[in-house]
Order: structure tokens, then C-alpha cells, then sequence
């Protein structure tokens, strides 16, 4: 049961990834194929603001993916739901909202 809801959580990060990685793209492309000059065009902040909005939800989507590797890689080792910091039991609670929690609340 926690294998496919991180397996579902997996899915779903790289579903994000893959349309941010896309839109991204699309930017990029966008800005390669205008005349628009980023430093003194009015709309040049909205287009820097978006860029980087884009490239950080894109990290936190690809940083999310690792992160629930590494708690998968838990689950086949034996150690998912202890606390990597203390070794005791991660909450139910916690782990029911952060399934790939590595620590526990105290530790965390």
C-alpha cells in the first residue's frame, strides 16, 4: 500500500516535471525568437519573473521525484517509517501527509 501511493506521488511529480520542463522549453523559445530586450522592455520583468518561477517549480518537482526514490529505496531496504535522525517510528500521521519523511517530528 505505501509502494503504489509512492509510486502514484512518483507519477505525479514527473507528470509535473514534464509539463514545466515543456513550458520552460516554450519560454525559452519564445524569448530566443522575439526582438524583445528583457532590460528595458516593461513586459521584461513578467517574462524574468516567469522564467525563474518556472525553473524553481521544475527543481521542487525534480527534488520531490528524488525524494520519493530515496523513500521507495526505504521501503525495499526495511527502514521506511524510521526516523533517519534517531531511529525511531516517523508518526503515521506524518507519513500519511509526507509519505517519503525521513525524519521524524522531534528530528525534523
Amino acid at each position: 500500500m505505501v509502494r503504489d501511493e509512492l509510486l502514484r506521488l512518483r507519477a505525479s511529480a514527473e507528470d509535473e516535471a514534464a509539463i514545466l520542463a515543456r513550458d520552460l522549453e516554450a519560454l525559452f523559445a519564445a524569448s530566443r525568437d522575439s526582438n524583445a530586450d528583457d532590460e528595458h522592455d516593461p513586459e521584461g520583468a513578467t517574462i524574468g519573473f516567469e522564467r525563474a518561477q518556472l525553473t524553481a517549480l521544475l527543481a521542487a518537482a525534480r527534488e520531490r521525484i528524488a525524494e520519493v526514490d530515496d523513500a521507495l529505496g526505504r521501503v525495499d531496504a526495511g527502514t521506511y517509517g524510521s526516523c533517519a535522525g534517531c531511529g525511531r517510528a516517523i508518526a503515521a500521521e506524518r507519513l500519511e501527509v509526507r509519505p517519503f519523511a525521513r525524519l521524524c517530528m522531534a528530528c525534523a
